[in-house]
């Protein structure tokens, strides 16, 4: 499993513009195979920063994704940041979820 995130603060008049393009193609990346999820967040802290964030089966379907006319569009957007962009991929081999939280708290 693959961890996609890119984190970008952009010029605030570009800002919806960003979202107009980012939010339905959040929606079209949801659909395509070996994606396990999509979503694109607004940083509270920082009102110009936009994080999108895909998570990914394999690395082969990741690698299509980036060949993808919707990620070049996502390349676009980045080249109007205000600063370089976050960008990382990291690679998950295990995953849970709240019983973490509660073996650590028993």
């Amino acid at each position: 499993m693959i961890h996609a995130k890119v984190r970008m603060v952009l010029p605030q008049e570009r800002f919806n513009e960003a979202v107009a393009i980012l939010a339905p193609m959040t929606e079209r990346t949801r659909a395509d195979r070996g994606c396990l999820g999509c979503q694109l967040h607004r940083d509270v802290l920082e009102e110009s920063a936009l994080i999108f964030e895909e998570l990914w089966a394999t690395e082969a379907d990741l690698e299509r994704h980036l060949r993808s006319r919707d990620y070049h569009q996502l390349l676009l957007i980045m080249e109007l940041a205000k600063t370089p962009p976050e960008v990382s991929f990291d690679t998950v081999s295990h995953s849970s979820g709240f019983e973490t939280i509660l073996k650590a708290r028993a």
